[in-house]
């Protein structure tokens, strides 16, 4: 979408506009349970049935040996489970698609595996349709679908390069955006960072890599960047810093990319407390080469997902690095095996308007809530995951996935970095949990 010089001037004229907060109210809540495995395709490699084999220091291949936790700056609380697993793991979600499936399911995806390029080489990349189920409290699994480069289309070594069916892995991609659109899926990945163009049987059809005034983007763990590299200088696109929102414009078909961090200046620190949103034209297959500034909330340092509601107004999920109730947060001197040490702040989701923006190119929001503040007047929460007292909360590091149901309710999930992320309980990995909720006035608002 295109402004005339005339459009440019009357958003540099607008007036600040203050940023409301409406209520949220818990209107469904469900779950995958957090160990939820699937098995390979018949034609994958041996290497795959047995994953997370290289998630320690060494190969590890003595399935289920390893006991997981949720790292040192979590408090290490254990979760519960152990690598490496038989299988492949659903694990949490990283994004929905705007468009649902013909039978009304919902397109959603795993992420690269196991968190890191280094140690998800044997983490199959898959995308899934899926149904919540909000009188029962179950998510149901419809498909899943592996991801896999047989035409050859990936512009670099994948890690099952020399077998016939090609199937892709965290090694090669970091998937953490989809959208669907004239039967065919469209992939935002963090490692190039890249948008990636498949059937819906999971081919690839084509890799584009990101064009940001004309200059290429690269991360630490893009194909071609060599160590040891010069952040701000051979790389400028954060680790795990790729496109962790998409969102696709109803009107026009484009791509909104925007980087989950901000992009690093030439000394190599953030050149912003804002993120870039690059558009990207799906019937042209290139980028438009425009883009602009998503400003984060003091507090945040990341975003979740990103999908429009409408011709130009769309939800953004912004947090922090958080995870855990605030109630059960660590007091000083505790011992944080039995406490959050870094609990769970800001988590909202945000309203934006992309059709208003100002000289600078910031888009203008409108207002969000607060996922830490949900009321739940009629007990809709679940069993295990209900607050001793207070309002229910979702309190995960990685919350990834917004979209919009209809006038008045919004789909939300997490990823549940599985099987290294707690949040609900100590000693517990998170589930993946589905919360419909109620916000009239959100949807509303402009």
């Amino acid at each position: 979408m295109r402004l005339t010089l005339a459009l440019l001037a009357t958003c540099a004229a607008l007036p600040a506009h203050a940023e409301d907060a409406f209520p949220a109210t818990l209107a469904g809540h469900a779950y995958l349970p957090a160990f939820t495995l699937v098995t390979p395709p018949g034609d994958a490699p041996r290497d795959a049935w047995l994953s997370g084999k290289f998630t320690g220091k060494t190969r590890n291949e003595a399935a289920m040996s390893a006991p997981a936790d949720t790292g040192k700056t979590y408090g290490a609380h254990p979760t519960g489970l152990s690598l490496p697993f038989i299988g492949q793991p659903v694990q949490g979600m990283s994004g929905f698609a705007m468009n649902r499936a013909d039978d009304g399911s919902i397109y959603t995806l795993t992420d690269n595996g196991f968190g890191t390029k280094a140690n998800s080489p044997d983490a199959m990349l898959f995308f899934h349709r899926m149904a919540p189920d909000f009188e029962t409290g179950k998510v149901e699994r419809l498909e899943t679908i592996f991801l896999r480069d047989p035409d050859h289309k990936v512009p670099f070594r994948i890690a099952y390069e020399g077998t016939e069916a090609r199937y892709l892995t965290g090694a090669d991609f970091d998937p953490e955006s989809i959208q669907f659109l004239n039967g065919e899926i469209w992939i935002g990945d963090e490692f190039g960072p890249y948008v990636i163009r498949a059937t819906l049987d999971g081919r690839v059809i084509s890799v584009h890599q990101t064009m940001l005034d004309g200059v290429a983007l690269n991360g630490p763990d893009t194909p071609g960047t060599v160590v040891p590299a010069a952040a701000g200088k051979d790389f400028r696109v954060q680790r795990s810093g790729g496109y962790e929102g998409m969102a696709l414009q109803p009107t026009t078909d484009l791509l909104w990319a925007m980087l989950e961090k901000p992009l690093l200046a030439a000394d190599g620190t953030p050149e912003g407390d804002f993120l870039r949103v690059i558009t990207f034209d799906t019937k042209a297959g290139d980028w438009t080469g425009e883009s602009y500034r998503f400003k984060l909330a003091p507090g945040a340092v990341a975003i979740g997902d990103f999908n429009f509601i409408d011709d130009t107004r769309a939800l953004v999920i912004e947090r922090d690095a958080g995870e855990g109730d605030a109630a059960k947060a660590c007091a000083e001197g505790a011992d944080a095996a039995t406490c959050f040490p870094m609990p769970a702040k800001v988590k909202n989701i945000v309203l934006v308007d992309t059709a208003q923006r100002d000289a600078d190119g910031y888009i203008r929001r409108i207002g969000h809530i607060d996922l830490m503040n949900i009321a739940d007047p009629d007990g809709k929460a679940l069993d295990g995951m209900k607050p001793a007292e207070g309002p229910f909360t979702f309190p995960f590091q990685t919350i990834e996935d917004v979209m919009r149901v209809d006038d008045t309710h919004i789909l939300v999930a997490n990823d549940n970095n599985l099987p290294f992320s707690g949040g609900r309980e100590i000693g517990q990995a998170a589930h993946n949990e589905f919360i419909l909720l109620s916000v009239p006035e959100l949807l509303a608002a402009r």
